[in-house]
């Protein structure tokens, strides 16, 4: 697998043909019988452990990272046309650990780049939700398929630092004509 891009060099044009060039495994048609456990978790701060060692190779995490599903009942597999096995996530599947923000109000673009290297932009099919928790506000991104990407602290206050110098009656974002207000919703 070639290794990620570097975000802050890209332009947008080039941020949306890389985001068009990301092919992922049909894992949505793929329907295996369930085979156990792979040994394997996804630490809250993006990290992959295989029983209990880190995996410590980029190109294997983003290898296993495109056969990660979410199942309705909310737990996360890796999945192949002949094996399904579970993997336990901490919390999010992903970390967005970069972003790229282009133009300003209903005119911005927020695209972030993940802890696997992989593009997402927010907007309607990618929204933003806030998570009020005890340690503070917990912002995520929706990735794909139920899959979501926490987002790190620093690229949480740009969100944050863009939220205050606009104009709206919320603070809050805007990606591609969707706006994302900063406040959520409690944690039990």
């Amino acid at each position: 697998m070639a290794p990620p891009p570097d975000l802050s060099s890209l332009s947008l044009a080039e941020i949306v043909q890389a985001m068009e060039a990301q092919k992922l495994p049909p894992v949505a048609h793929w329907h295996p019988t369930h085979c156990g456990d792979s040994e394997m978790r996804i630490a809250r701060d993006g990290t992959w452990f295989h029983q209990d060692s880190p995996i410590t190779r980029p190109a294997m995490v983003r290898l296993f990272s495109t056969i990660l599903r979410r199942e309705p009942d909310g737990r996360h597999v890796l999945v192949t046309p002949v094996e399904k096995l579970d993997i336990a996530v901490e919390d999010a599947a992903f970390v967005a650990t970069t972003l790229k923000a282009e133009g300003q109000g209903q005119n911005g673009r927020l695209v972030f780049q993940l802890n696997t290297g992989d593009l997402v932009a927010a907007g309607p099919e990618h929204p933003l939700r806030f998570v009020e928790g005890e340690d503070g506000p917990r912002p995520y991104l929706q990735v794909r398929d139920g899959l979501e990407a926490l987002i790190a602290r620093p690229v949480y206050y740009e969100l944050a630092e863009r939220a205050l110098v606009g104009d709206d009656d919320v603070p809050g974002v805007w990606s591609d004509g969707a706006f994302f207000p900063l406040t959520g919703t409690a944690t039990a």
